[in-house]
């Protein structure tokens, strides 16, 4: 929201007198004198008029979670355990998952409170590269790393995949790197070249790579460089 609408919002506060009380260099934002009515502010950082608090800043919270197989990725399910689970209860319920892994599928995983951050990570049109390691049922063909090269057609969607990196390991092992994510896009491109994978394990996505410290069913928060690294906070 922009500031100056943050500071119309407050009751008796008129447009004009908000732009008055910029230009008078009596607002902050997160400590920093702001004069600029036209910057974006998010919730999670404090506005003040003087030493007014006028917008409480909320938590943000960015974690990283070494995603173990049988968990789903939802904040709950009757079924099934989900990964919310293994997070802390008193940050539970401010958390979203940004790029959802199915349940048999490990490996990185991120959470956060901000959605606008997390959406970088996860939009298609934005094409962060996300990196896997399958195995697969059958030997990887030998044209399986021209056809992901050349993107492969999703016929329910209508569209062709961006060009994908196949970096094979041994006969039933690769590295995929795909600069979308789809629903459950990796499987379906195997599938669409006549295999199958049987294991999948995310390991980085943009430059969020799994903390190789990291015990499968353990998270930590990132750090400032890592937010950053995806864009800022929002």
């Amino acid at each position: 929201m922009k500031l100056s609408r943050i500071i119309s919002n407050q009751n008796g506060v008129s447009r004009r007198q908000a732009n008055q009380l910029l230009a008078s260099g009596r607002v902050s934002v997160d400590g920093q004198r702001c004069q600029d009515g036209a910057e974006e502010v998010s919730r999670f950082q404090e506005v003040r008029i003087d030493q007014n608090i006028i917008q409480q800043a909320e938590p943000a919270y960015y974690l990283m979670l070494h995603k173990p197989a049988g968990y789903l990725s939802a904040t709950k399910d009757d079924q099934h355990p989900t990964v919310m689970e293994l997070i802390a209860p008193n940050i539970r319920e401010h958390l979203h998952i940004g790029g959802r892994l199915d349940r048999a599928s490990t490996g990185l995983l991120i959470l956060s409170s901000d959605g606008l951050w997390s959406r970088r990570l996860t939009e298609p049109d934005i094409k962060l590269p996300k990196t896997y390691r399958v195995t697969t049922a059958s030997p990887i063909s030998p044209e399986t790393a021209t056809r992901f090269a050349e993107g492969i057609w999703f016929e329910y969607e209508q569209l062709t995949t961006s060009p994908a990196q196949l970096e094979q390991l041994n006969d039933c092992e690769a590295r995929v790197t795909i600069f979308e994510g789809r629903y459950h896009q990796v499987k379906r491109m195997f599938h669409a070249v006549g295999n199958r994978i049987t294991s999948l394990h995310r390991e980085s996505m943009g430059s969020l790579a799994l903390d190789p410290e990291l015990p499968v069913g353990g998270y930590r928060h990132l750090s400032g460089d890592e937010i950053s690294s995806v864009g800022g906070r929002s």
